[in-house]
């Protein structure tokens, strides 16, 4: 019984093997046909392409302005994704997300309502602004991205397989918003900050996108083959000095846990969740940057876009000016020793 058993693992390695392989190929198109039409921001789309690939939700942070709509609409052709865009705002009504029901009437006067679905049912969705709309609406979209199915006059309608919602927030400063709840916050796999391009990103972005034709970019995958590669992620080992380097990171972030800093400067850290968006992203990260095992430089890389959303720093700290960008950056100074 045990040699069978050897012998089975190592042909499911050999097998895993291959299947990362042609996944990492298929990556490297994707980020070759996004690069055709989104100039720098590489670690924009990296990270946003790591929630994607890792069968989660991205929140996008950032001024109006800087493509994030465009990276959005980019990613669902490449992608092979049908894409919806809804555009937040005050007076925005949950049936404006879900659908709602019409009656319709037949030629002998029978009434009888049917249910048209709305913006929701997409593979990509990509909510704009969330934080300009009431809480009531915002609390209808995130609900459906934990459930991945919403309910209609006591029906249970299922959303399209893969769903993932890219949603953009402005910078809380800005005059009318509704900052979304932490439980909320937390439903997100990571939060992409997108600031101004460099200098030569915006060069060529004034020289490529003002002139007559503007590049297309091919699509490369199908939502199938997305989901294929979601499902290979999940199966790829991570080294137990990975798992322990994720826990490590995310419990240092937690007030009470022993670490000096934290307790002084954390007001709230992340919970499990952190751990397992960090164990699914490595994984990915680790392909994307054409690796077969995710390594702790993936875990130090993403330790901002994971845990940053996921705790809060207390008044003091804030009033230091101090922000949790910051604190993540000294544990992760930490955690390299």
């Amino acid at each position: 019984m045990g040699m069978m058993k050897t012998t089975e693992t190592s042909l499911d390695e050999k097998a895993i093997v291959a299947a990362a392989e042609a996944a990492l190929a298929d990556i490297a198109s994707v980020r070759r046909e996004v690069g055709k039409v989104i100039f720098g921001q590489e670690k924009v789309v990296e990270n946003t392409l790591l929630a994607v690939l890792s069968g989660g939700h991205a929140l996008l942070v950032g001024v109006p302005g800087l493509a994030k709509t465009k990276l959005v609409n980019t990613l669902g052709g490449v992608l092979g994704l049908a894409a919806n865009r809804i555009q937040f705002t005050p007076d925005l009504m949950p049936s404006d997300i879900l659908g709602s029901e019409v009656m319709d009437q037949d030629d002998q006067g029978r009434r009888s309502f049917r249910f048209v679905k709305g913006p929701i049912f997409a593979q990509l969705l990509m909510a704009d602004e969330i934080n300009r709309a009431s809480p009531r609406t915002q609390s209808a979209l995130l609900q459906a991205m934990q459930e991945y199915h919403i309910t209609v006059a006591g029906q249970r309608l299922d959303l399209p397989a893969p769903f993932h919602v890219l949603a953009t927030q402005n910078p809380l400063e800005q005059e009318g918003t509704y900052p979304l709840p932490e439980a909320q916050l937390d439903r997100f796999l990571l939060q992409v900050d997108v600031d101004y391009p460099e200098l030569a990103a915006e060069r060529q972005i004034l020289l490529e996108t003002t002139g007559l034709s503007e590049a297309r970019p091919d699509t490369v995958l199908t939502a199938e083959r997305l989901l294929d590669i979601q499902r290979l992620i999940r199966q790829m080992p991570v080294s137990d000095a990975v798992v322990d380097a994720i826990l490590a990171l995310v419990r240092s972030a937690r007030p009470g846990h022993g670490n000096a800093a934290t307790d002084k400067h954390v007001a709230w850290g992340p919970g499990p969740r952190a751990g397992q968006a960090m164990m699914l992203c490595a994984r990915a990260r680790a392909l994307y940057e054409g690796r077969l095992a995710p390594s702790l430089d993936d875990v130090h890389a993403l330790a901002e876009p994971i845990l940053q959303h996921r705790m809060a720093l207390t008044f003091a700290a804030r009033a230091e000016g101090m922000s949790v960008r910051d604190v993540i950056a000294g544990l992760v100074k930490q955690a390299k020793g």
